[in-house]
């Protein structure tokens, strides 16, 4: 246990110190002064930086991050369900496994080479305007700033899933736990600087019509009181939505060999609420991260402008505070798509994660049944019907706790404070991923050290 810990925690470092790396491309503390300046200008740079885990502001190698590799699993999950050969492939074990997952791998590989080019390109093309060596790169540059990035997106996936096979929990969305950890204290620290600053105390004065004290905002106080409140209890739904499970009772018939009887007894089938945890929300996040990126990829070429403006303006985070131009119903296209891959996503790993018909056969093999079910194809069905009613009440509950950041962010921009209400949806998604892994991770470490205690009996 411990071996494993200090695992997990020595790669978290390694990788806390890579990205920190920057892309050789020009003088890195004009390269940070630039980037930092491009992200207060634009919450999508500014969520993208948190994703990263700060290295969209360093201009690191491990820019593209995570990104291939969980698009590249989502291409081999919905490959592996609509070709039937890689199904059965999926279902001879763990050879069959293994090989999926190289495949991934090497899909990973040129999706990393892809998005590093494009993403020195845009930044080459627009944020980086003003740096004479970008601007001018020649085509050993290129190779090397796009060898750069790549060879940091694959090392950030091997770190990933040695945390999987050595460690404790799931390695990639441990690896997004931690970037968005080091980046949530200057995220909160921002909003609470807005809350505080002049222009949200007069627009909050008007609001309340509350008088101030030098040195006491009242209204501040307040706004923050009512956002901390909110927080809370958003994070103790979470939590319940997270724990809540549904058992089922597993009856085993008893079996009698020679003079011995073995079997029956009872066991416990428990299933959660949401079986799939954190992966939508990280899914969701990640797809929805595309259309804005290749909105940006086309201004920056010159081709499909128009396009390319209303992709950015549609699929902005904070596009009624950003930008001035978005109308009424485009600031909600980004967060009714968020919900609605939520729990689409939810609905989809669950089908990957649980097998009815596969804990079907296992319990009938077993001699395994359920009280008022027959053995086979009717617990089958059972089990499916169980599953899909806890998804349906799962993904909307964690859609919506989702999409309450968004919910808040349109009521502060109505009351005009629409620098916390930018901050308010970057830290919401953000801390709805690290609580969310943070509950998987202590359900491993507790599972670990209950396999751990069984062995020191033995």
């Amino acid at each position: 246990m411990r071996n494993r810990v200090l695992a997990v925690l020595g790669i978290i470092i390694v990788y806390r110190f890579m990205a920190h790396i920057p892309v050789p491309l020009a003088e890195p503390t004009e390269l940070k002064d630039i980037m930092n300046s491009a992200i207060e200008s634009n919450s999508f740079g500014g969520f993208l930086n948190l994703l990263s885990g700060g290295a969209l502001a360093s201009f690191s190698i491990m820019l593209v991050g995570l990104a291939p590799y969980i698009t590249s699993s989502i291409i081999s999950q919905l490959l592996t369900k609509a070709v039937p050969k890689l199904e059965e492939m999926h279902k001879d074990g763990e050879s069959g496994r293994r090989k999926i997952n190289q495949w991934t791998r090497v899909i990973a590989l040129p999706l990393a080479v892809l998005q590093s080019v494009a993403y020195i390109f845009i930044l080459r093309q627009t944020v980086l305007s003003g740096a004479s060596t970008i601007t001018d790169m020649s085509m050993n540059q290129w190779v090397v700033a796009v060898s750069a990035m790549t060879a940091g997106a694959i090392m950030l996936m091997w770190l990933g899933e040695i945390i999987t096979e050595k460690g404790i929990g799931n390695g990639i969305s441990l690896l997004i736990f931690a970037g968005i950890i080091s980046q949530l204290p200057n995220t909160l620290g921002a909003l609470g600087s807005s809350l505080f600053s002049v222009e949200t105390a007069d627009q909050a004065f008007h609001m309340f019509n509350w008088f101030t004290i030098p040195w006491l905002n009242h209204t501040a106080v307040i706004l923050i009181s009512i956002v901390g409140v909110i927080a809370l209890l958003v994070l103790y739904l979470l939590v319940k939505i997270n724990e809540g499970q549904r058992i089922i009772t597993i009856n085993y018939a008893k079996r009698i060999h020679g003079n011995s009887a073995y079997g029956g007894i009872k066991s416990i089938l428990p299933i959660k609420l949401i079986t799939a945890g954190v992966i939508p929300v990280i899914f969701a996040v990640a797809f929805l991260a595309l259309p804005a990126f290749v909105g940006q990829l086309l201004v920056a070429t010159g081709n499909n402008v128009e396009l390319g403006q209303n992709l950015i303006i549609w699929f902005q985070r904070s596009s009624a505070n950003t930008l001035g131009m978005a109308n009424e119903w485009t600031q909600w296209i980004y967060p009714v798509s968020y919900f609605v891959l939520v729990v689409a996503f939810t609905y989809f790993y669950t089908s990957i994660v649980f097998n009815s018909r596969e804990i079907a056969e296992n319990l009938q093999k077993q001699g395994g049944f359920i009280d008022g079910v027959r053995p086979g194809k009717q617990t089958e069905k059972y089990l499916s019907r169980i599953v899909t009613r806890l998804t349906l009440f799962g993904s909307l509950a964690l859609g919506l706790i989702a999409v309450l950041p968004f919910i808040f962010e349109y009521v502060f921009v109505s009351l005009g404070l629409g620098d916390a209400a930018s901050m308010l949806a970057i830290g919401g998604t953000g801390l709805l991923i690290v609580v969310s892994v943070a509950l998987e991770s202590i359900r491993q470490l507790s599972s670990r050290a209950l396999m751990v205690t069984y062995d020191e009996y033995k």
